[in-house]
């Protein structure tokens, strides 16, 4: 997901002063605890580890209800035509089948309204058009998921079959220009490329590849007259409500989403896929709760996909180096009249210092399942194309690799000139390679061998963008001592249950076994989706205001208490440890929450917070920056069977303040992993001729195994950014972003071969 670098959180400002290392800023009420109590950055375990490894956590897949009945789809044969007739009598007269959807005998619904990530996808039923393979054309209601299986293989579906639109360099194919506004240049690259005593020019192009989470999505949904109950794998509880609420016509607190579990997502859990709708509306139907769990094949074709793409990319540089113009270029592919919005090419503004830079993107419109977010959207496919090309040119100038990078290194914001809000880039360089070795590399081609194994090292540089959203939480104290938190957003896998419990300790001076979560509800206060390596920016900033007010609220009960110790004092004059309120000056001078609760008859206080975007405003004094990293391969490669080994992977990260790095190094570990798929393993394979996908199961469809990953050293870097009040940076995403680059330019390392497509096939190396 992309949002625009000038979104920032408000509240942070008052903090740039300080660095951004206070911990909630300089006129908060609580400072950091001393070292023996500081808990944010500690490797702590997971909360909900027990839950999960005992089984105890609900995934929507877990959900079962009384009276709940099952469905399943059936889906288009074709890419591309009409429906003529649904012949669904056989299926009606199956054993246990209580109804068969279609849109012959379902009402009109509401289009879903426009969200941040483009229009609502396509409903299923909206007329008799086929978009793509795989489009959802019946759905069967029966009492067990085996019935309603079995049914669906009963129901025959007449078309009217048109030749489809397949193949991105399809000369058919609609093209979308500027989809989405973002297309930017500055200066003058044409004429600086003109010039250049160095010039690359090159294409680079990367497969599709589908999301695959683990778990398969589910879908319960439940009506209680006009309200609606949905549990669904959403990373979106409130924004998959207000889609629900506007397809049904109904008002937005009369829908419930509920997901305090996802078994991952990486971003396909973003939006809100036809399937969840015809789910609710098969239980507005039956009038009972219905269950629909998608297959594996289903998952290939109705939750999106990781775009395939094509990109040219042109440099100018001196013979020594330096960079004076970069025109960048990408083509993706779309659903036939869906959006998906994924800049690759945006990011390019912002990596390296050059006057003279011009990013193009565009689309083109196939029958295709519409491509949706996959971890690092646009900015992977962006940073394969531009690191491969700099370490081209790090050979041809006869330069480092890291050296070239350090004379192009942007020590302001490149598009504004201004400060960054942190930048640790160097460090990442220099730690990294120190952590990697690699001293030990001999510059030659060709010239690191073990054997019958080439040898090779590459590396990459890495910028994802910075980003926040609006955040809502409260908490809320009683007279037990313990704290409950309550935001809407879910926790997809990432640790957000626990580093939300580490911060809210830290925030209000309470043991960590002395705060309770609750994620995952769209009745909560309003929060951001769980993506795009943002919502511990936002989650982050609203838990610290929240606190902020719930000890202010403290002070404001015993404001005239002349029992109090605290009477009359401002935040300011006060700090919070060991489950008490008590003066920074004078530590003894204070009193527990449970004191203040009791003698003012209160069972609990209770408090709100928010954190907003900053307005874009000419007076900023500084960029939001995003997190960096480097990040270092080493490859292996048998010359004569063209077998690829990568047996070492080092990502040097600054990520900002980081809140638990344990969950931290994890996220970087599993996004490593999912780089060695994309480069190595992964593609989803349209038949050119009939658009169905060809490899929709995980017997076809290439992962890695536990032999396809190397040793992953994750080491974190730099400080606090000045932009959060936390000083928190966001780095889901980052850990994927650099790797195929870095895998590719040891490849070339080690070979000589330049491999410019992904992935990195046996063919392509024999």
């Amino acid at each position: 997901m992309t949002i625009s670098r000038r979104t920032v959180l408000a509240s942070a400002l008052a903090a740039s002063a300080a660095g951004g290392v206070n911990l909630i800023g300089p006129a908060a009420p609580v400072a950091p605890a001393t070292a023996a109590r500081d808990i944010l950055g500690r490797p702590v375990d997971r909360v909900d580890g027990p839950l999960k490894v005992s089984g105890a956590a609900a995934y929507p897949s877990d959900v079962t209800l009384p009276g709940m009945v099952h469905a399943a789809l059936v889906q288009s044969t074709i890419a591309a035509g009409t429906v003529v007739k649904v012949h669904t009598a056989d299926a009606e007269a199956a054993p246990g089948v209580l109804a068969v959807l279609t849109r012959e005998n379902t009402p009109e619904l509401q289009d879903g309204p426009t969200t941040p990530l483009g229009e609502s996808p396509r409903y299923s039923f909206k007329d008799n058009r086929i978009l793509h393979s795989g489009q959802h054309v019946a759905l069967v209601v029966a009492e067990t998921p085996e019935q309603a299986a079995a049914a669906a293989r009963l129901v025959h579906v007449d078309y009217e079959e048109t030749a489809p639109v397949l193949g991105i360099d399809n000369p058919r194919a609609p093209v979308v220009v500027n989809p989405w506004g973002l297309d930017a240049e500055r200066g003058d690259a044409a004429g600086a490329m003109a010039s250049a005593p160095v010039v690359y020019d090159e294409t680079f192009t990367m497969a599709a590849e589908t999301n695959n989470p683990l778990g398969l999505f589910a879908t319960v949904a439940r009506w209680d007259g006009d309200r609606l109950t949905v549990h669904d794998s959403s990373q979106w509880p409130k924004e998959a409500r207000r889609i629900l609420a506007t397809m049904f016509s109904l008002p937005e607190d009369n829908v419930r989403v509920l997901v305090p579990y996802l078994g991952g997502g990486f971003g396909a859990g973003l939006r809100t896929w036809p399937h969840v709708v015809l789910t609710v509306l098969a239980a507005r139907t039956v009038r009972r709760p219905v269950k629909l769990v998608l297959t594996r094949p289903q998952m290939f074709t109705s939750l999106g996909h990781r775009p395939e793409s094509t990109q040219r990319l042109r440099v100018g540089a001196t013979r020594d180096g330096k960079l004076v113009a970069l025109q960048h270029e990408s083509t993706s592919t779309v659903g036939a009249e869906e959006t998906n919005i994924e800049p690759i090419t945006r990011a390019t503004l912002h990596m390296y210092r050059c006057a003279n830079v011009t990013v193009r993107d565009r689309q083109v419109r196939l029958n295709i399942p519409n491509p949706g977010p996959m971890r690092g959207p646009g900015h992977v496919q962006g940073h394969f194309a531009v690191e491969c090309a700099l370490d081209e040119l790090s050979y041809r100038i006869g330069v480092d690799p890291i050296e070239l990078r350090l004379r192009n290194f942007a020590d302001v914001h490149p598009p504004s000139g201004l400060p960054w809000s942190s930048n640790a880039l160097l460090d990442c360089y220099r730690v990294g390679a120190q952590r990697f070795g690699w001293e030990r590399r001999e510059p030659r081609i060709r010239s690191m061998r073990d054997g019958d194994w080439l040898v090779g090292y590459g590396m990459s540089a890495v910028h994802f963008s910075w980003y926040a959203t609006p955040c809502q939480a409260t908490i809320s104290i009683g007279r037990e001592g313990g704290a409950v938190v309550r935001s809407a957003t879910t926790d997809i896998g990432t640790g957000t249950y626990t580093v939300t419990t580490q911060l809210t300790a830290q925030l209000l001076g309470l043991e960590m076994d002395r705060v309770r979560v609750e994620l995952g509800d769209s009745d909560l206060p309003p929060a951001p989706q769980s993506g795009g390596s943002g919502l511990a920016t936002s989650l982050s900033a609203a838990l610290q205001d929240t606190a902020r007010n719930l000890i202010q609220a403290f002070l404001n009960v015993v404001a005239n208490d002349t029992r109090s110790p605290l009477r009359g004092r401002q935040l300011t004059e006060v700090i919070a440890s060991g489950g008490r309120i008590h003066l920074r000056a004078d530590p003894s001078a204070g009193e527990a929450y449970t004191d203040v609760l009791a003698r003012h008859g209160l069972p609990e206080l209770a408090a709100a917070g928010a954190a907003s975007p900053a307005p874009e405003a000419p007076g900023l004094t500084m960029a939001p920056s995003g997190a960096f990293a480097a990040q270092f391969a080493e490859v292996r490669v048998d010359e004569e069977l063209g077998l690829l080994r990568i047996s070492r992977l080092v990502s040097a990260v600054d990520a900002g303040r980081v809140l638990n790095e344990k969950t931290a190094r994890s996220q970087i570990i599993g996004a490593a992993v999912m780089a060695v798929g994309m480069t190595k393993l992964e593609e989803t394979v349209f038949d050119p001729g009939t658009g169905r996908i060809a490899n929709g199961t995980f017997g076809d469809y290439l992962i890695p195994a536990h032999a396809d990953i190397p040793d992953l050293d994750v080491v974190f870097v730099g400080g606090p950014d000045r932009f959060n009040p936390i000083g928190v940076k966001g780095l889901g995403e980052a850990g994927i972003v650099g790797v195929p680059a870095a895998i590719a330019n040891a490849v070339y390392h080690a070979t000589g071969r330049r491999v410019r497509s992904l992935p990195i096939t046996v063919e392509k190396l024999m």
